[in-house]
């Protein structure tokens, strides 16, 4: 199953995430089979891709709960 979570990168004090498509069991920093977008925390900036959410929701991908939090936001 897929998951549409968010991926730490970046340095420790300068933290971003990927919002990314996922197996649903795989690392929190593993392989994605989709890039959906961006988010910094700091800046409070998120980039995302909203026909590609549309499609990959469409496909049978579950969106975790701090994605749907940061979706409403948009």
């Amino acid at each position: 199953m897929l998951r549409i979570k968010l991926s730490p990168i970046g340095k420790k004090k300068q933290i971003h995430y990927r919002i990314s498509v996922v197996e649903s069991k795989s690392k929190l920093t593993g392989r994605p089979v989709e890039v959906l977008g961006h988010f910094h925390p700091v800046e409070n900036k998120l980039t995302l891709d909203q026909e590609k959410l549309k499609y990959w929701v469409g496909q049978g991908a579950q969106i975790s709960e701090k994605v749907k939090s940061l979706c409403k936001t948009l």
